[in-house]
């Protein structure tokens, strides 16, 4: 999933990250609902309500509405930095990079939260904008732009696109490749959808509250080290083969 980049990743590469992180974004963005009824995985919503408090005169309100887009926004820097930075070496795989950092906050987020009284529900927000933000920006940059993993307008608007183009065989003749991007825009909104509702089962049924985040951490470390087992298992399978 993490490990191919480039001309060497096919869509079986983009479906396994798709599913991953969309089910990730789901399951965070539920959790900031029932919380503190913020979305957290996208900025859309909150251009709309900074605008209307700024209308309204009402610019302290407003202001957590800008941080919320600020946050999202250093998310994605931050993410593109690391990589950008470490994409020279070798020896590391820079995407990893960013999603260990998206792990570290979603893991202390309810650690503190089970340890303190949160007071400052907005700061809450911001990490987990920011969270969202650096997934977003490694999976646009892993993928070459094919995958966006963390909100669903864009892609409602390029399959509805697609579909169309099924009906048009002249104009659109790589049938099997137009389906294939159709199949990976159904992959994630329904891993989005399945990420939301597993939230928000741990968020409410099992009470878990922000101790669902964890669930979603642990769901992306084991990516991570899948990748890595099964890169190590193939790279045993043909050193066996060679020696035999």
């Amino acid at each position: 999933m993490f490990r191919h980049q480039g001309k060497s990743r096919r869509l079986i590469h983009n479906l396994r990250i798709a599913t991953i992180l969309s089910f990730v974004a789901g399951t965070v963005n539920v959790t900031g609902i029932l919380a503190y009824t913020q979305l957290t995985t996208n900025v859309t919503g909150h251009f709309a309500l900074f605008m209307k408090d700024v209308a309204n005169l009402n610019f302290w309100k407003g202001t957590f509405y800008f941080l919320f887009i600020i946050s999202f926004l250093l998310g994605s820097f931050f993410s593109s930095f690391l990589i950008e930075k470490f994409k020279k070496s070798k020896r590391l795989n820079v995407f990893v990079l960013p999603t260990l950092v998206e792990c570290l906050i979603l893991l202390a987020i309810p650690i503190y939260s089970d340890a303190f009284t949160i007071t400052q529900p907005n700061l809450i927000v911001c990490a987990l904008l920011f969270a969202m933000g650096l997934q977003n920006s490694l999976v646009t940059k892993i993928s070459n732009a094919v995958v966006r993993t963390t909100h669903l307008t864009g892609l409602f608007t390029d399959l509805g696109i697609e579909l169309s183009q099924l009906f048009f065989p002249e104009q659109h003749p790589n049938k099997d490749k137009l389906k294939s991007t159709i199949r990976l825009r159904l992959y994630i909104i329904c891993f989005f959808f399945l990420g939301g509702i597993f939230g928000g089962i741990l968020y409410l049924q099992l009470n878990l509250k922000l101790n669902t985040l964890i669930a979603a951490s642990t769901i992306l470390l084991a990516s991570l080290f899948y990748d890595d087992l099964r890169y190590q298992l193939i790279r045993s399978k043909r050193k066996y083969m060679q020696r035999n």
